[in-house]
């Protein structure tokens, strides 16, 4: 019996990729339980797929799953995204282990594996992988923000709400909280987040801002007419109050 851990604020999102269902729900059954997301998956078509859509924190693969070469599917992945990969082997696959690193795997574990162990190994892995919110990078290699248990997937352009609701977002509203999200916890004049926003070129002005400030508000903030993360800065503009993660 393992005692669960707290839930953090921003739970983990770990695909869960195997052809056994029987695994596939004890890992998620066990995961969950500590406090991480879990979406099961039964083969590569299906985790590629995935992850083109959702932002994902770690993937734990089965390498050896019928019809599927576990190599090439780490190569298909590495083109969509940099999220981190654990590999499951078998404990004869030396040679599956080596290869799987040098393509790029984080970590591997051997069948059969103590959960316990396994939980440390993905614990270590998103540590490591983990980038500081400041952290700047590509745009195109940005996959979600996520603030206040909230995500904003950047390349589906949606919005999750902490309990797991799609919020349904105009395009200047979501541009806005992009802007928003990128410069946390600074104070930016309405022209500041027009630039952010990138929205120079489509008749934007201070009004609008405003505007689009009062509709987030209404989606985002628990009472709206006393917002708590996005918090008028009298004569200045706003601050976006959430400390940010970025997924890379």
């Amino acid at each position: 019996m393992f005692n669960d851990l707290p839930r953090p604020i921003h739970p983990p999102h770990v695909l869960v990729v195997d052809d056994d269902l029987n695994i596939r729900v004890a890992l998620q059954e066990y995961l969950t339980r500590n406090g991480m997301r879990v979406t099961t998956l039964a083969n590569g078509h299906a985790l590629l797929e995935t992850v083109d859509r959702e932002a994902a924190d770690l993937v734990l693969l089965d390498v050896r799953m019928p019809g599927e070469n576990g190599m090439m599917l780490v190569q298909a992945l590495r083109s969509r995204t940099a999220v981190p990969v654990m590999f499951v082997t078998g404990i004869g696959e030396e040679a599956d282990r080596v290869m799987g690193l040098e393509l790029g795997a984080d970590d591997y574990v051997t069948k059969p594996f103590h959960p316990g162990e396994l939980l440390a190994r993905i614990h270590s892995v998103l540590r490591r992988y983990r980038k500081p919110p400041d952290r700047v990078g590509r745009d195109d290699e940005l996959r979600a923000y996520r603030f206040s248990g909230w995500e904003l997937n950047m390349r589906t352009r949606k919005l999750s709400s902490p309990d797991g609701r799609k919020i349904e977002l105009a395009n200047l509203e979501f541009s806005l909280l992009a802007g928003l999200c990128s410069s946390a916890q600074r104070v930016l004049s309405r022209a500041q987040l027009i630039s952010l926003s990138r929205l120079h070129d489509v008749g934007i002005y201070d009004r609008t801002v405003d505007v689009q400030i009062l509709r987030l508000r209404r989606k985002i903030e628990s009472d709206p007419t006393r917002p708590q993360l996005i918090v008028t800065e009298r004569g200045a503009g706003y601050i976006f109050v959430p400390v940010v993660e970025t997924l890379y």
